[in-house]
């Protein structure tokens, strides 16, 4: 066991009430540079990319289980573990029931995407399961750059990155982004997803470099990025749903360019 290991055993420590702070606001998050994460499973995407974290609080109650004896075994010199009674933890989460452990990590600051990588691109979104949900997709589908514009909900709150289920660890997420200057320097098309889109979706070539618009979850894509759309795209419904949920479309429109992908590579 090469990492420091100290042990908080007062809720008044000064520690873990900046600790609390850092779980519940995000304004102190980006402040300090910092993401929490909450478990293991986040804990281990972390521990596998080149930037682990830096400070580890382990639930005493926890200790001895498997999976954290085996993430333990992993951890670095460089970090801290720090044990809590879960009492404490319980206390500094978010959760309803105390998870093993929370880790503190820096908020990473990728390189900006080149001129004509594919990318998502996200105005306003404001539901944390919707963004970390979108993140997944992304992740899963090969998209790698994700645009956030600066009003949308902390892309690292504990609530987004439950929900990405580790996939902010293997995307390059770029935050408060200026979307029509960026949008305006992308070489590739631009498709914006509109109810009242023009195209169907399924009618668009999505296998070269595309960036694929999604709006606030109740007003949509504003119309300046409308703007510089080459394509207004519309997901048909022949049932009776009015719209979709923004996860749910940028679902579709994900493994639509998936699916494209896969049809060209087998011709």
């Amino acid at each position: 066991m090469l990492y420091t290991v100290k042990t908080i055993s007062s809720p008044h420590n000064e520690e873990i009430k900046q600790l609390a702070r850092l779980v519940q606001n995000s304004r102190e998050r980006r402040k300090q540079g910092l993401m929490v994460l909450e478990g293991i499973h986040l804990a281990e995407a972390c521990l596998a990319t080149p930037q682990p974290p830096h400070r580890l609080y382990l639930n005493e109650a926890a200790s001895q289980h498997a999976e954290v004896q085996a993430l333990l075994a992993r951890l670095p010199a460089s970090v801290t573990l720090i044990m809590l009674p879960e009492s404490i933890m319980a206390k500094v989460s978010a959760l309803t029931t105390p998870p093993e452990l929370l880790a503190l990590c820096e908020r990473p600051q990728p390189p900006l995407p080149a001129a004509d990588a594919s990318r998502v691109v996200l105005e306003d979104i404001q539901d944390p399961g919707n963004l970390g949900t979108i993140l997944r997709c992304a992740a899963a589908s090969g998209v790698r750059d994700v645009l956030l514009s600066k009003g949308c909900v902390d892309v690292y709150s504990p609530k987004v990155l439950r929900a990405g289920m580790g996939a902010h660890f293997v995307l390059h997420i770029h935050e408060q982004v200026d979307l029509q200057a960026a949008l305006a320097d992308f070489t590739g098309r631009t498709l914006v997803t509109y109810l009242e889109g023009s195209c169907s979706l399924y009618s668009q070539d999505l296998t070269g470099p595309v960036a694929l618009v999604f709006g606030n979850e109740g007003a949509g894509v504003s119309q300046d990025l409308l703007a510089l759309a080459d394509a207004r795209v519309r997901i048909p419904m022949p049932g009776h749903a009015e719209s979709l949920n923004v996860a749910m479309a940028a679902t579709v429109c994900l493994f639509e360019r998936v699916r494209q992908l896969e049809a060209r590579a087998a011709c």
